[in-house]
């Protein structure tokens, strides 16, 4: 007889992508339950937010980040 994990597991499984991807979220989100660490996120979002708007760090466009990526691998 299958174990509840078990059940669960396969019934995930035949979730299509999306939902598979949804709840693969929510069980995640559900790990984080250290307060602290979203704290910390939170102040280091805030602190790159701020740099960005005084100027203190450039914004680089996808194109750019690409080619820098391309030109370092060369």
């Amino acid at each position: 007889m299958p174990t509840q994990l078990e059940s669960l597991a396969a019934q995930s499984l035949l979730l299509n992508s999306a939902d598979r991807a949804s709840l693969a979220q929510v069980l995640l989100a559900s790990l984080d339950e250290d307060e602290t660490i979203g704290a910390a996120w939170a102040r280091e979002i805030d602190r790159r937010v701020q740099a960005i708007e005084s100027g203190e760090m450039a914004v680089l466009s996808l194109t750019d980040v690409l080619a820098r990526a391309r030109n370092a691998a060369a």
